[in-house]
């Protein structure tokens, strides 16, 4: 029996298609793959089959998990090998040789490559921002695991395009500044051209994440109760700008990894994110 074969077998939901969910921002800096990585351990810890998608050229996320960037078996290769008409650049590459697993949380490491997908794949006919759907639903990803989160690059560009035509939901960290202002407007706007393509139903944004907040700067406190009263969306109550989170990624290790009651707080505020996740 073939790895694809044996993971499906473990999935915990009885639901047919994975939840495709995606953390993005434009802006970087704000969280993305801090969020994205220990939602991912928070949802494991609920017995759920998780899969990451390192999408951002930057890699961090893959890094996090482990992964060591010194192979070409990548998610950018995957969806290149998944376009018939990029042929040429195909290489021989079965998904069960790119996925990866780190403390129970399964990924598809990123590459520096990403950074050029749009020319990449500027020659095709084919529907360019359905790749990655395409992708997820022809290698039988989708069928596999119950959760497949995507960390996102900060851009607005053709990949988060495919980003956003493959989610079901969006999870949005930011810091609450008046560039994030900003860039959560233009965010909207991309998410109303996906809609307005009329191939895809644009996925719900789930939750504004704030992340890194100082409630001792008045200045952030207004911007984040701006922020709050200008978007229809649920905003969670912020992550503090605290050690614990700090000395976990120092460590390449989610907050659920530690015993300490220091890190409960951490702990129930990624659950909760979880449980935004599991109820959408």
């Amino acid at each position: 029996m073939g790895l694809l074969s044996k993971l499906k077998e473990t999935k915990s939901s009885k639901n047919d298609q994975a939840k495709v969910i995606a953390f993005i921002n434009q802006k970087g800096g704000v969280g993305k793959t801090t969020m994205a990585f220990n939602v991912a351990h928070a949802l494991k810890c609920k017995n759920k089959k998780v899969l990451c998608l390192d999408l951002d050229p930057q890699a961090n996320l893959s890094l996090l998990l482990g992964d060591s960037l010194d192979s070409e078996n990548n998610i950018f290769q995957l969806m290149i090998n998944s376009i018939r008409e990029l042929k040429a650049l195909h290489k021989p590459l079965l998904v069960s040789d790119v996925i990866k697993s780190s403390e129970g949380v399964d990924y598809i490491p990123s590459t520096q490559m990403l950074s050029g997908f749009e020319l990449s794949v500027a020659g095709i006919s084919s529907a360019r921002p359905l790749i990655l759907k395409n992708f997820l639903l022809k290698s039988g990803l989708s069928d596999i695991y119950d959760y497949i989160l995507i960390d996102g690059p900060p851009t607005l560009g053709l990949l988060v395009v495919n980003i956003l035509c493959a989610s079901n939901g969006v999870m949005v960290p930011f810091r609450p500044d008046d560039f994030s202002k900003k860039g959560l407007e233009h965010f909207y706007d991309v998410l109303e051209d996906v809609e307005d393509m009329g191939i895809v139903t644009a996925p719900k944004v789930l939750a504004h994440i704030p992340n890194l907040v100082d409630t001792r700067r008045k200045q952030e406190v207004a911007d984040l109760e701006d922020i709050k009263n200008k978007f229809n969306t649920p905003v969670v109550n912020p992550f503090i700008n605290r050690a614990m989170l700090v000395k976990s990624q120092s460590q390449k290790k989610s907050v659920f990894s530690y015993n300490s009651k220091e890190f409960n707080e951490l702990k129930d505020k990624f659950i909760e994110l979880a449980d935004i996740i599991e109820r959408a």
